[in-house]
């Protein structure tokens, strides 16, 4: 099967309720749904565009690419970390489909006419900002130009190769420690930045799921500063 073949059926899967659920962490029934926020994340695959993968090991398809963000490392809620193009469901978006799109262009400038809308994943929770996110999953079948729009947002803008992604190389166990309490979630090292925390924890799940994951030493950690 091919990739977008692979995100389809998981789309499916999803739709029958054979989809086994997120990471415990990251569940819904993380947050207190009377008082939690609702969000939306666009998860973007496409063809990788001109900069090729770091790796040549054959752990996905050579062309596969997912676009993330660095956020602004002055914003309040999770500065600096990596993650997907999302944000806040307003009032006036008719579905968190539409809030994905729409803070998808406002934060990366893409052009939404090429986006396929595949289906949305199951609602995750994001405990300490107090969100619901619905991941919504999508192939970019007519790529366009992405950049930096507001740089009190995001730092930077990027497309990531997937294969850079599965690499075991690429691959630890973040652990942050904080008021005596150690928090880990699977890490990824790409483009001199670390995915790590939500969106690590949700591409891992991903990944697993799609049956891409390449088997990884879990036991090689990495200590996240911040």
């Amino acid at each position: 099967m091919t990739a977008l073949e692979d995100l389809v059926s998981l789309i499916t899967k999803v739709d029958l309720g054979e989809h086994p659920g997120p990471d415990p962490r990251i569940a819904a029934g993380a947050v207190d749904p009377d008082k939690a926020r609702k969000a939306a994340v666009l998860m973007l695959f496409g063809v990788l565009d001109d900069i090729p993968a770091h790796s040549q090991k054959p752990v996905a398809p050579a062309d596969l690419d997912v676009l993330l963000l660095e956020r602004a490392h002055t914003l309040d809620d999770h500065p600096g970390q990596v993650a997907f193009p999302g944000g806040s469901i307003d009032p006036g978006d008719e579905s968190p489909i539409a809030a994905a799109i729409r803070e998808a262009e406002e934060e990366t400038g893409l052009d939404s006419s090429g986006v396929q809308i595949l289906g949305v994943m199951p609602e995750l929770g994001l405990a300490r900002s107090n969100f619901v996110v619905t991941p919504v999953l999508a192939w970019w079948a007519s790529p366009s130009p992405v950049r930096v729009v507001d740089y009190a947002e995001s730092a930077q803008v990027f497309r990531v190769p997937v294969r850079d992604l599965l690499d075991p190389d690429n691959r630890f166990t973040g652990t942050l420690t904080r008021a005596g309490q150690t928090f880990s979630s699977p890490v990824f090292k790409v483009n001199g930045l670390v995915v790590w925390g939500f969106t690590g924890m949700v591409l891992n799940g991903l990944f697993d799921a799609l049956g891409w994951t390449v088997s990884w030493d879990t036991e090689r950690l990495l200590e996240i500063e911040i």
